[in-house]
């Protein structure tokens, strides 16, 4: 005979309820650790007031007047209330001019600084213009719907297949219709029939 039969009934019943209650209770625990596993916000013991969220998935945009100006999507974030910046990882976005898309980018890292309201997006930055022309940079800054985007660091920028620049920096203006190459630059225009 084993174990389990020399056991009376009412002692079973106290071991499978007690079995049963510890199973919920381990469930539970894993449970939360599941759901809060993308949510991670802690109290630094150096600062009480400064609060860091860590983040799977942020998404930040500023919308004015029913006039959309921007939107980030960063694949992972944080955000430090200390500083007021998020940091993004993996970012994509769009900048708007007339609630309509004129640039579109994506970017290694990016930040966002809540109090200056300038967005940086620095590592492999790659952005296209809505008149078909591509720019890749190592950064890029954008400081208000009003102020030129500058963007720097190995600026390469093609339009169309018939145009090829390089420079150290560009300075895109705030509606996006022109851009200025500056510094050490190269700039090459082809013929259709040269391209192919």
């Amino acid at each position: 005979m084993n174990w389990w039969s020399n056991l009376g009934r009412k002692k079973q019943a106290y071991i499978a309820a007690f079995a049963t209650l510890a199973s919920i209770m381990v469930w539970a625990f894993i449970s939360a650790g599941v759901i809060t596993h993308d949510f991670n916000r802690s109290q630094l013991s150096v600062d009480k007031d400064r609060q860091e969220a860590i983040i799977n998935g942020i998404i930040l945009t500023e919308t004015k007047d029913e006039k959309k100006y921007w939107e980030l999507y960063g694949e992972t974030g944080s955000y430090d209330s200390n500083n007021e910046v998020a940091m993004m990882d993996n970012v994509i976005g769009n900048f708007y001019k007339d609630n309509e898309v004129a640039m579109s980018f994506q970017s290694s890292k990016g930040t966002y600084n809540a109090t200056t309201k300038v967005i940086v997006l620095y590592q492999d930055t790659f952005v296209v213009l809505d008149d078909g022309t591509t720019l890749r940079a190592d950064r890029l800054r954008y400081a208000g719907n009003d102020k030129p985007i500058k963007a720097s660091g190995n600026v390469k920028i093609t339009r169309d297949n018939n145009f090829l620049a390089t420079a150290d920096e560009v300075v895109i203006s705030p509606d996006f219709e022109s851009f200025k190459i500056k510094g050490n630059t190269t700039s090459k225009i082809f013929e259709t029939k040269e391209m192919k």
